[in-house]
């Protein structure tokens, strides 16, 4: 028994490990000048839509899910992990929904200011900027959900 649950643990501290990298590389390296810039747009007080906002959101959030499939198909089989391919769909599916959401910006704005954290999500001052922590800080959350679920 105790053998089965260090391979567990050791699978998912592995599926983690991986996951974080490939969000790294893709949140940094991956996505474009104009995906940061725009995809948090948001319908604007007129009621206009902000399509491109979306688009642009959508456009990283795949490219982000596409680089997290690829370190997890690569690295699982270079590890000798074993994963199961529904898992990690589902795992993937979390981690593109969540980080869809995250990088929108205003709903992590609205849980924060729901928590009483909402003067840390604006702060941008003293080398600081809390939107972008607090940011990494939900993905690294989604992140681990999902590893458990890719993992197990």
């Amino acid at each position: 028994m105790v053998q089965n649950d260090l391979s567990r643990a050791a699978r998912f501290a592995s599926v983690y490990a991986l996951m974080r990298a490939a969000a790294d590389v893709a949140d940094h390296w991956v996505q474009t000048d104009y995906q940061a810039v725009t995809k948090g747009e948001r319908d604007n007080e007129l009621g206009q839509s902000s399509w491109r906002g979306r688009r642009a959101c959508a456009s990283h959030v795949a490219a982000y899910t596409a680089t997290q499939g690829a370190v997890l198909l690569l690295g699982g089989r270079a590890l000798g992990l074993g994963l199961r391919p529904s898992r990690v769909a589902v795992a993937l599916g979390l981690s593109a929904v969540s980080h869809y959401v995250a990088d929108r910006r205003w709903p992590i704005r609205e849980v924060a200011d729901r928590i009483g954290s909402g003067r840390f999500v604006r702060l941008a001052d003293r080398g600081m900027n809390g939107g972008y922590l607090m940011d990494q800080a939900w993905h690294h959350g989604f992140e681990a959900c999902a590893a458990v679920i890719a993992a197990t």
